[in-house]
């Protein structure tokens, strides 16, 4: 049942993070970024006060790709996407349910931030980030884990942001929900990653031993085919089974560059190893030609919406055109992840497949893996994009003492290797046995006064400079 909670402060924090080896997609290398980090305070009914927190990186070119912006203004917009949120949520009054808190703020957040030509997946980053830290506390207070919480609906979930289902549709589904106690690894292949050799694909200290690969694309038919093919070849190395997504990150750009891809696909000697093992392609075309262009007949291959997933109404409209899935990413909102997983389940129980998938947007080892993991593991995703721990070296430039905190605390998630604290990799999966710690997926908070005050807005980088 649902438990009211009152919201009585939000505190923003970041963290800069150095990358082992960059990383390559669309059309953004990162070397560093920043990671940020909600520190919510809440009074729930009948129950006290409770801290809740939550982490996620701020990555650059990825929620607004617009050409005219820089990395460093995309990834502005992010911090002003979470100062926004924070005035939303905290001119709410009253008890109410997490839910619906959230509901009462999304729209006015969009609104807003669509004042501040903030595009809708950005403007969801700061609601998003909101929205676990309160869970958190919410989950603390009352004593349970994400998962029992959510299978008795702790949050209030309803059907108030997604008319199509109805409130028993939601309820039905979480009250359905069990636990995965593993969730496999998929080991992203970025553009200027190494192929062949050491620290190639097939290299099992490089990918983990992961069984699941994610293979980025550059929008170039021929360009990729040849590095598919490479990487086939590289894949076939492997010793056991394996199967391959791919994402395009918005790179093609229009239905005829796609459909010369996946002819190739479909016709191509040297690119059967990856065409008999591809799950699905993810978001090949820019956002807003998804919106446009129906699949037609490209649409008999798995097709699924990442960034064009910005509002609970994308996965039903994508549907329409001949799209099946759509990715689940704690950044864009942990509620609609639950919806569209609600949605995949009962649209299959009519007699089509519809499906949701785990991308991972580098999340860094500590709470934001934690969380991501733990919401797929509650929504049945056996297996996710998970890169972070191999573009960035263990916590990085955490402290020692919070890492060590984070490695006591889950142990079947961490491991001490050689003094550096890093994700814990068993046959190529993740264990989530830990994650039954009370509150949001985490035994364990980060080091507040080692966290700088999240950077306040610059409106002087919003546009690249023209020479």
């Amino acid at each position: 049942m649902p438990v009211r909670l009152a919201l009585r402060d939000i505190a923003l924090f970041e963290r800069p993070v150095r990358f082992a080896r960059p990383f390559r997609f669309g059309v953004v290398t990162i070397s560093e970024a920043s990671q940020a980090f909600v520190r919510v305070e809440l009074e729930v009914e009948g129950k006290g006060s409770a801290i809740g927190a939550s982490a996620e990186l701020l990555a650059p070119k990825w929620f607004d790709k617009r050409p005219q912006l820089s990395p460093e203004a995309t990834v502005d917009e992010l911090r002003r996407s979470l100062a926004i949120a924070r005035e939303v949520y905290l001119g709410q009054s009253g008890l109410s349910a997490a839910f619906a808190l959230h509901a009462a703020c999304i729209n006015a957040q969009y609104e807003e931030c669509a004042r501040q030509d903030i595009p809708p997946l950005a403007a969801a980053f700061g609601p998003a980030e909101i929205d676990k830290a309160i869970l958190d506390a919410l989950l603390r207070a009352a004593g349970l884990n994400v998962f029992d919480g959510m299978i008795d609906n702790i949050a209030g979930i309803d059907a108030r942001l997604s008319p199509d289902l109805s409130d028993s549709d939601i309820a039905s589904f979480l009250a359905r929900r069990n636990r995965l106690e593993r969730v496999a690894v998929r080991h992203t292949v970025g553009l200027d990653d190494t192929v062949a050799g050491k620290g190639g694909v097939s290299d099992t200290n490089g990918n983990s031993g992961a069984r699941y690969f994610k293979l980025k694309l550059g929008g170039h038919p021929e360009r990729d085919a040849a590095r598919l093919a490479a990487i086939g070849k590289e894949l076939a190395r492997l010793r056991y089974d394996y199967e391959v997504t791919l994402d395009a990150n918005e790179q093609y750009a229009d239905l005829d560059a796609l459909r010369d891809l996946v002819e190739r696909l479909d016709r191509d000697v040297a690119l059967g190893p990856i065409a008999a093992r591809l799950l699905y392609l993810e978001q090949p075309l820019p956002r807003d030609i998804t919106r446009q262009t129906p699949l037609g007949s490209l649409a008999t291959r798995d097709f699924i919406i990442d960034e064009a997933d910005d509002s609970y109404d994308a996965f039903p409209a994508a549907r329409a055109l001949g799209y099946r899935g759509v990715s689940s990413k704690a950044c864009k909102g942990l509620y609609k992840s639950i919806i569209n997983a609600a949605r995949a389940a009962k649209w299959s129980g009519e007699g089509q497949r519809f499906f949701v998938t785990g991308e991972d947007l580098t999340c860094q080892a500590g709470l934001a893996v934690q969380q991501d993991l733990a919401l797929g593991a509650l929504i049945g995703l056996s297996h996710a994009e998970r890169n972070g721990h191999h573009y960035v070296d263990g916590f990085a430039d955490t402290p020692a003492e919070e890492a060590q905190a984070f490695l006591t605390a889950h142990p079947d998630l961490y491991r001490n290797d050689g003094g550096t604290i890093r994700l814990a990799i068993h046959d190529g999966d993740l264990l989530t046995g830990s994650l039954t710690a009370k509150g949001f997926a985490t035994s364990v908070h980060p080091d507040w006064s080692a966290l700088l005050p999240l950077k306040p807005a610059k409106p002087d980088i919003l546009q690249e400079q023209t020479i």
